[in-house]
């Protein structure tokens, strides 16, 4: 009998086991942090801290913009989460790159912001100044255009602490942002905010390339970098 009673009491020690405190249940795996592949759980837990958890109302660009995803394409997209802009707040994100997402996961949040943002029909066939400047600005122009397009919201050139919408000639705000940074809020706008496009700060009259182009030498050379 007795090697009997050993087999039974070691196949109910095994069953035991199961039941041991702190031993997991079974339940769903967590993936390791490469595998993650769905576009909004990557957005979530690499972008929305500064883009917003919808892409909007953050405290960075708005990337769910119509308008900016018309101006730019995937490449860019690419090169910008990937690489970061050296210098300013935005990161790199490729662990190429020093960050934590593989290039796959990189493709997985391009294609998604593009699937989910880009409006073909958003510029509705208007001619917007390019994404990026070709030519150098005149901040002395630049002034000018300020006061046309921006002092109504943005107070007058020495007046700018009592700016309805917040001043942007402040150097701790101009150090912060890039060039292309100013550019693309004057171009595409920022609509979560209320911050009108290219089109429609003077209705009627559009800003021209060189007017965007001047405006943000002012402000990062001129003297809107000083007041």
């Amino acid at each position: 009998m007795r090697p009997h009673f050993l087999l039974l009491f070691g196949c109910l020690m095994l069953l035991g086991c199961d039941q041991l405190p702190g031993r997991p249940k079974p339940g769903p795996e967590v993936p390791r942090p490469d595998q993650v592949m769905d576009f909004p759980t990557l957005y979530s837990q690499n972008c929305s801290g500064c883009h917003g958890p919808e892409g909007k109302n953050g405290s960075s660009y708005p990337l769910s913009n119509p308008v900016y995803q018309a101006l730019v394409d995937e490449q860019h997209l690419r090169q910008v989460t990937a690489n970061g802009i050296p210098g300013k707040l935005m990161p790199a994100f490729a662990a190429s790159a020093g960050g934590t997402l593989t290039d796959q996961q990189i493709d997985v949040l391009v294609k998604g912001m593009r699937t989910a943002w880009y409006k073909p029909d958003a510029l509705a066939g208007a001619n917007p100044p390019p994404y990026q400047a070709a030519k150098q600005g005149d901040a002395t122009r630049g002034a000018a255009v300020y006061t046309t397009y921006c002092a109504s919201c943005h107070g007058a050139v020495g007046q700018a602490a009592k700016a309805k919408a917040g001043s942007i000639t402040e150097p701790a705000f101009v150090g912060l942002v890039s060039d292309q940074m100013l550019r693309t809020v004057i171009i595409a706008g920022r609509p979560d905010i209320g911050q009108p496009d290219w089109r429609n700060d003077q209705p009627g009259r559009p800003m021209s390339d060189q007017e965007v182009t001047d405006v943000v030498a002012w402000l990062k050379n001129g003297k809107g970098a000083q007041q």
